[in-house]
């Protein structure tokens, strides 16, 4: 985490502050780690000047597989686990990213001689937890549990977490093919294959293992993460929904978050329900999800979508944030989609917006070829990137 920034007093002026629900030109003043003044004017005596740069609310990342990236850099390369963590914190720092919620798979596949996943959740979050009470690092840290229902040791996995460990998310992820994500087989063939390296006959044989799986411990799998979120306090969140049956299933166990519905029918239907729909920043991006699923932009512009995450492309939540507001010709509703709305979906009331009194979590950024440049991040009032 930052220094400590008691008493410390930094102003940012000539800077177009991206607010609630408007841009407007003008200044702000950084004390005790929150900010404390805004206003409008000529730039303040003894303020950085922001060159006319954005200023928003640093970002919030709800969904990220990034420091998996970092302790796997290669198929079967296993990375030091301390160096990963720093790495990653660094990586989305630079990125404008003021709080993450890392994403740790709980639940693995031990008895398949084909492929399968080991158990770490548990060591990896007393390693971010540790480097966090260390203050070795730049931004604010949470924990996201992503409950693998098709997997074998999903519970006993889930036992070893307990409230102090300050979980925010459990989300339920069914990984099963044929559904959800991977209805078409072959977009997971292609997935397994090329990141496992096994032949057509070994896939064959794991996608047989997985439908056992799941027929033997998926529906107590469920109910034991349902639990197990309630016990943390954490908020639940479903996973690829593709039918309002299914999101029906996910309000009745309190899902708060709907992560990367596939169709548009559950989307709508997510909206009903009152369940805010996440979507990743990269299929903005990149024009639509890599798995043939539905288009990100296609549910911004029926006004279903809520927020945004990285997923696998940190540097990508800046640039789809103000994609969303070109599109919607709103900057302050695109942004929102990755500072107020993540925010307040996780209960995280003290952040996310440029207003007195909450922390002093700032994102300054300029736009170079229509492409977002991150030029300063302050957590809790602190320069970290």
């Amino acid at each position: 985490m930052p220094k400590d920034t008691s008493h410390a007093e930094t102003i940012l002026g000539n800077a177009r502050m991206v607010l609630a629900d408007e841009v407007v030109t003008g200044h702000l003043v950084i004390r005790d780690g929150h900010i404390a003044e805004i206003g409008t004017g000529a730039l303040p005596a003894g303020a950085e000047d922001c060159e006319g740069d954005f200023l928003c609310a640093g970002l919030i990342e709800l969904h990220t597989d990034n420091i998996e990236r970092h302790i796997t850099p290669r198929p079967k390369v296993a990375w030091p686990h301390h160096a990963a963590i720093v790495a990653h914190d660094a990586e989305l720092a630079g990125c404008g990213i003021s709080t993450v919620f890392d994403a740790i798979r709980v639940g693995s596949i031990v008895s398949n001689a084909g492929v399968g996943y080991r158990r770490y959740a548990r060591s990896m979050a007393d390693e971010i937890l540790a480097m966090r009470a260390a203050g070795a690092l730049k931004i604010s840290h949470h924990l996201h549990l992503r409950a693998e229902t098709c997997s074998e040791t999903l519970l006993e996995e889930l036992a070893e977490f307990g409230a102090q460990d300050r979980v925010g998310i459990v989300s339920l992820m069914d990984h099963t093919p044929g559904q959800r994500q991977f209805t078409d087989i072959s977009k997971f063939e292609t997935y397994v294959r090329s990141k496992h390296g096994i032949g057509k006959e070994a896939f064959d044989d794991y996608v047989v293992f997985l439908a056992g799986l799941y027929e033997r411990f998926g529906a107590r799998h469920e109910v034991g993460a349902v639990c197990a979120a309630r016990r943390f306090g954490a908020v639940l969140a479903s996973h690829d929904d593709s039918t309002a049956d299914q999101v029906a299933v996910s309000h009745g166990h309190g899902a708060r978050l709907a992560e990367f519905p596939t169709t548009i029918e559950a989307a709508a239907a997510c909206r009903e329900a009152g369940i805010a729909v996440i979507m990743g920043a990269p299929n903005v991006v990149r024009g639509g999800s890599h798995s043939g699923n539905v288009s990100a932009m296609d549910l911004a512009e029926r006004d279903l979508l809520d927020i945004l995450s990285s997923d696998y492309v940190p540097g990508a939540l800046l640039l789809a944030a103000v994609q969303l507001g070109e599109v919607w010709d709103d900057m302050a509703r695109g942004l929102g989609t990755v500072t107020r709305a993540p925010a307040r979906a996780t209960g995280l009331d003290d952040r996310g917006e440029i207003a007195e009194g909450l922390r002093a979590d700032l994102l300054r950024f300029r736009l170079v070829s229509n492409v977002p440049v991150t030029r300063g991040l302050w957590v809790q009032g602190a320069r970290v990137a």
